[in-house]
């Protein structure tokens, strides 16, 4: 695995999730950035002085929790927005006009799909979609109006590792940037730019904040590139509350230590999963078993992750009887908290999709997918035994 301090060496992601905002308390001040929860700022006599207000996204909170975004995925310039969708949808709405062509991995979050699918094409923007191992696809899906391509990685909800690396290269070759949803993997296990990538978006809701109260999204990229996402934050509105983003940044000081338990978790529950008589298949990046598994390996520091996606051998009605039944492990449709959350994708991220378009994304009746939690691994390895005992 690659080593944590990112080919720019410095401090460690674990230092920088902590002090990667620059804060420097004096004697008297608070060692915690307070938060700055004001709608506006004095000033604006000048010209030149910069206006700030908290629509804009420049309050001293939102500043500080962006630098350090920034500062993890060892970018130039980073920004905090008020959900993962907005942080998409804004990216996208900067690197694009009318008349432009995005090619997009046919493996994606079902929001950012309906985006491509049905808003951006409102809006002049149309999309290709390829599969992830196919670079030669994606090199004959490139068109003169193609302004970007766009990757998940590890993707939602199948947990498939795409290796950017080949798409960084060929995304180069036409000078397009390349952008990559890095929500499950956070910085902690991969920094995207390491491997070529030009812009990283986050669903911060998640792991980044990784106690399941707060609602935000992060984009970290070069200078010029966050700017226009500002730009378009300031015109559709959606900037992350100061309070959200000082929870925000509260929930990467410890990203370090939840993601390594995580990955551990996640390990004992995949491997129990793989050897149950009820359970067909089992993906887990960290699973030898796993198709993308040696990509993975070169990609991952510290761990593999702390999502887990398995089948059931009864299909949807089993799933459904597994929900029911569970008791520690609860059923909700988010990710990335301290508890071990429990969904359907076919009732949630992709219930828009038809059965057979999900089945032919890897997403059959009975996959499950499960956030992995920071309880104690035997609870919930008892857990789901006795669940699965009961369907």
């Amino acid at each position: 695995m690659a080593g944590e301090r990112g080919k720019r060496g410095g401090q460690g992601r674990s230092t920088r999730g902590i002090h990667g905002d620059g804060y420097d308390p004096r004697p008297g001040d608070p060692i915690v950035p307070p938060i700055y929860q004001s709608a506006t700022f004095a000033g604006g006599l000048d010209p030149a002085d910069e206006l700030l207000y908290t629509r804009y996204g420049n309050n001293p909170t939102q500043n500080g929790v962006g630098r350090k975004i920034a500062a993890l995925e060892d970018m130039d310039a980073g920004l905090v927005l008020g959900s993962g969708m907005g942080a998409i949808a804004m990216t996208l709405l900067a690197l694009t006009s009318r008349g432009d062509h995005i090619v997009a991995s046919e493996h994606l979050y079902g929001a950012t799909r309906r985006l491509l699918e049905e808003e951006l094409p409102r809006r002049g923007v149309t999309t290709t979609f390829a599969g992830f191992g196919r670079t030669t696809t994606w090199r004959k899906a490139i068109r003169k109006s193609t302004r970007l391509l766009y990757i998940e990685a590890p993707t939602n909800p199948t947990l498939r590792v795409p290796d950017p690396r080949p798409l960084a290269t060929l995304a180069r070759e036409h000078g397009l940037p390349m952008v990559m949803d890095a929500t499950f993997a956070t910085p902690v296990l991969m920094r995207p730019v390491e491997h070529g990538v030009d812009v990283v978006v986050h669903s911060a809701t998640k792991y980044l904040s990784g106690h399941s109260d707060v609602i935000a999204g992060a984009v970290a990229g070069p200078t010029d590139v966050i700017e226009e996402v500002q730009r378009m934050m300031r015109l559709y509105g959606p900037s992350v509350d100061p309070h959200a983003a000082w929870l925000l940044d509260r929930g990467l000081r410890t990203l370090g230590v939840r993601m390594r338990r995580h990955c551990e978790n996640a390990r004992i529950v995949a491997e129990f999963l793989e050897d149950h008589d009820k359970v067909r298949s089992v993906s887990w990046p960290g699973l030898a078993s796993h198709p993308d598994h040696e990509v993975a390996a070169k990609l991952f520091d510290v761990g593999f992750g702390g999502m887990v996606g398995f089948v059931l051998e009864g299909g949807g009605e089993a799933a459904d009887r597994l929900m029911r039944t569970l008791r520690l492990i609860h059923v909700a449709p988010s990710l990335g908290g301290v508890e071990s959350l429990v969904s359907q994708p076919r009732f949630t991220s992709h219930a828009a999709l038809s059965e057979s378009r999900r089945a032919a994304l890897g997403i059959p009746d009975g996959f499950v997918r499960l956030s992995v939690g920071l309880e104690d691994s035997d609870d919930l390895v008892s857990d789901l035994m006795r669940a699965l005992d009961e369907i």
